[in-house]
């Protein structure tokens, strides 16, 4: 791609792009705007320091990033950078002395290359969780003591809060030692930052035991299944949401992760082929297979104007539907305590390899992208030396039988 001329006119002309794209800047050689699928767009600086190409990440264009305060910031980069000094690093080292601080510029940071479910997510870690107890010590300081301490404290709900955070909606942050194990990873990345900030020279955070948990590998058996059906349809008859009755049975027949369905649209939907071309998930760009029990169930729901989702919710546009109040309802009416909604995964890929499916076909299926993912499910595939066993022993039955 050619490179333009940086300013407000050429950069608001940017549509939101298929693909995460760069544009460089025609005058100043390593500036550039990196233009992303959800419309966001962030200044960046492209340069070599001391022999190794590396990007920095100037900021979010927009308030307070305009393009010429970017173009001088780059400018007093790229002095730094010819006396070999990283100047993000010579930067934030004077920055950054407590946690509240490294969170700051950790996300900052983040949001230039990582995904924005990602940094969603560990913007409420950090609030949630690592503030509430960490903030304000020194980063310098701590020690793996204080972060033993630290993971002990969230498993033990030494953060859980219940509050109400607008009209309607809540925040119910419980903890536990799922939520312990994740903090204490996303702190590992914290400190590795820091320790290329010339903050600290070692990792806290590293070695660190973590809790032990118990896998959530739920199956439905035939008679759960029906009851689950009847639920939907007594739930849906009651007058819930049809959308999100019939997310619920999307999610059922199809084995995708709850996000890829909540957030579906018409448009990325193959009918001809029966797929959906999903942009972005878990990981990454992905090809969803459905199959005719799922085409079909599609087929049946009605276009909502304004909104291209296909299982659109009452406030339009591209705001997902929320399915847990109905959820809930049909989880109680179906007598399935404690059964969650991406047990509906675990389900349709356990049917798949008990049907006799391959792991690799399972896999592709599931659109996982390392095949020990699927290993998972190995242990319910059909087994020939069980057979071979079952097989043997019958035949010896037979003969002494007479």
């Amino acid at each position: 791609m050619e490179p333009i001329k940086l300013t407000k006119k050429s950069i608001d002309q940017i549509n939101p792009p298929t693909t995460d794209t760069f544009y460089w800047d025609r005058d100043l050689k390593g500036f550039g705007l990196k233009a992303y699928k959800s419309g966001r767009k962030t200044f960046i600086l492209q340069a070599r320091l001391n022999g190794n190409s590396k990007r920095f990440t100037i900021g979010a264009y927009g308030q307070p990033w305009s393009p010429d305060q970017a173009r001088e910031i780059v400018l007093q980069m790229l002095a730094d950078v010819a006396k070999g000094v990283d100047p993000v690093a010579k930067k934030t080292k004077s920055e950054i002395a407590t946690v509240s601080e490294l969170a700051e510029h950790y996300l900052k940071d983040a949001m230039g290359h990582k995904k924005i479910s990602t940094c969603d997510v560990e913007n409420g870690l950090i609030k949630r969780h690592i503030l509430p107890l960490l903030a304000k010590r020194k980063v310098a300081e701590l020690t793996k003591n204080d972060l033993e301490r630290f993971l002990q404290n969230v498993a033990d709900g030494k953060t859980a809060v219940d509050e109400k955070t607008r009209r309607y909606g809540r925040a119910i942050v419980k903890g536990g030692k799922g939520t312990a194990n994740r903090t204490m990873a996303l702190l590992s990345s914290m400190f590795t930052y820091a320790i290329g900030r010339g903050v600290r020279t070692d990792n806290p955070a590293k070695g660190i035991k973590l809790f032990r948990l118990k896998k959530h590998d739920r199956y439905l058996n035939a008679e759960e299944l029906e009851r689950l059906g009847g639920a939907l349809r007594q739930v849906e008859d009651a007058g819930q949401s049809p959308f999100a009755v019939a997310a619920i049975r999307f999610l059922l027949l199809s084995g995708c992760r709850c996000g890829e369905a909540l957030t579906l649209q018409w448009s990325w939907i193959d009918f001809d082929h029966n797929i959906a071309k999903l942009p972005d998930s878990k990981t990454g760009q992905k090809v969803l297979l459905l199959g005719s029990g799922a085409i079909d169930l599609l087929k049946t729901l009605a276009k909502v104007a304004g909104s291209p989702l296909v299982f659109s919710s009452a406030a339009g546009g591209t705001t997902p539907i929320s399915i847990q109040k109905v959820w809930r309802k049909v989880r109680e009416t179906a007598g399935l305590d404690g059964l969650r909604l991406h047990d509906l995964r675990h389900n349709f890929a356990s049917t798949a390899v008990s049907s006799g499916q391959s792991l690799y076909i399972v896999g592709k299926l599931l659109g996982h992208s390392q095949s020990q993912t699927t290993q998972r499910y190995a242990h319910l595939a059909p087994d020939p030396v069980r057979q071979a066993a079952d097989d043997v022993s019958a035949e010896i039955i037979r003969k002494i039988s007479g």
